[in-house]
């Protein structure tokens, strides 16, 4: 990324202190930038360890935003806003939309108004079952069916740029299956990276669940964008540095197996495979996503990458090893 923000100007990030957020943060930091804002509320969680070795200039709550904002229209660049609620299974309807929708609106409101970059998280979850695919067309917005209430919240907020004439002026960035480093944190949300290697650990073993439409998948042939955060963050920051507005799929661009993945497991964690399958409780099954595959060539078109897939550093199996042995094991955030 050239560094074409000028030295003075500041980089605002909100959920700086999450999994991707800090993540990004710390990619920011070994490109040299560390006038960014960090925004979050941290509360009595574990994310202010995801902070720990990060440069930058000052870190504010949620609530504290706008009123800090007063004054220095000028001195802010961008925002990368990737603040949210992210529990897939939260069923609080207005919670979800004052959180993930309503106040989307306004920061984009007060970013267009300023003429400051406005990056944003919307999600794949808005693709719903994968029926209408996984096209970051924006003349299929209204095609889309999410299937819980944190997908339709992001869902309404790419639909109000769509509705306001303002998608192409905003870069909205629906990221696929990410896991990596600084998710301990999420709990029952972390990746099953995460949640499986301690599984390992106690039991050498990896339970799976069983297909739902074992006419298309296998026990554990289920399919998922997985994408590394390292990669994440690398292909969000890419939009710092270009001009480009618009809706973007932020994924692998190859779909994988969870048993591709549970393999990939033992095999950094030098353990015999060991996979059994498990059946599925029927409050996820109403909601799960047998198959998803992010279509990158919008993505690849303005980078210039020729191939299907994203331009990523990290293959599944060097990902994996890379997050199981240089932070998993050894208990320690990037």
């Amino acid at each position: 990324m050239q560094k074409k923000l000028q030295s003075q100007q500041l980089i605002v990030i909100t959920g700086a202190a999450g999994f991707i957020g800090s993540c990004l943060v710390k990619h920011l930091n070994n490109l040299g930038y560390y006038n960014l804002v960090l925004v979050d509320d941290i509360g009595t969680s574990d994310k202010w360890k995801n902070l720990l070795g990060k440069r930058f200039k000052c870190l504010l709550s949620i609530d504290k935003l706008f009123e800090w904002l007063q004054g220095k229209e000028k001195e802010v660049a961008a925002f990368i806003h990737l603040g949210a609620c992210s529990d897939t299974l939260e069923n609080r309807v207005d919670y979800l939309l004052d959180n993930n929708t309503r106040f989307t609106i306004r920061l984009a409101e007060y970013a267009l108004q300023h003429g400051q970059r406005f990056i944003y998280a919307s999600s794949a979850a808005t693709y719903g079952d994968g029926s209408q695919g996984f096209s970051d067309d924006h003349n299929r917005l209204h095609e889309l069916k999410p299937l819980n209430p944190y997908g339709y919240s992001k869902h309404l907020f790419d639909l109000w740029a769509l509705e306001q004439g303002v998608i192409d002026r905003l870069v909205g960035l629906k990221y696929f299956n990410v896991y990596g480093p600084n998710e301990q944190h999420k709990g029952r949300m972390a990746s099953m990276v995460c949640k499986m290697v301690p599984q390992i650990e106690k039991e050498g073993v990896i339970r799976l669940y069983k297909s739902t439409e074992p006419e298309r998948f296998s026990d554990g042939g289920q399919c998922r964008d997985f994408i590394y955060v390292k990669d994440v963050v690398a292909m969000t920051c890419s939009f710092l540095d270009n001009l480009h507005g618009g809706i973007y799929n932020i994924g692998a661009g190859e779909p994988a197996t969870w048993n591709q993945l549970a393999t990939a497991l033992f095999k950094a964690m030098d353990y015999p495979v060991n996979i059994e399958y498990i059946d599925m409780p029927a409050d996820l099954a109403k909601q799960y996503q047998n198959y998803t595959c992010a279509d990158m060539e919008k993505f690849n078109k303005i980078t210039g990458h020729a191939q299907k897939g994203a331009p990523l550093q990290f293959s599944l199996e060097d990902a994996v090893r890379d997050y199981v042995q240089g932070y998993l094991m050894k208990g320690t955030t990037w």
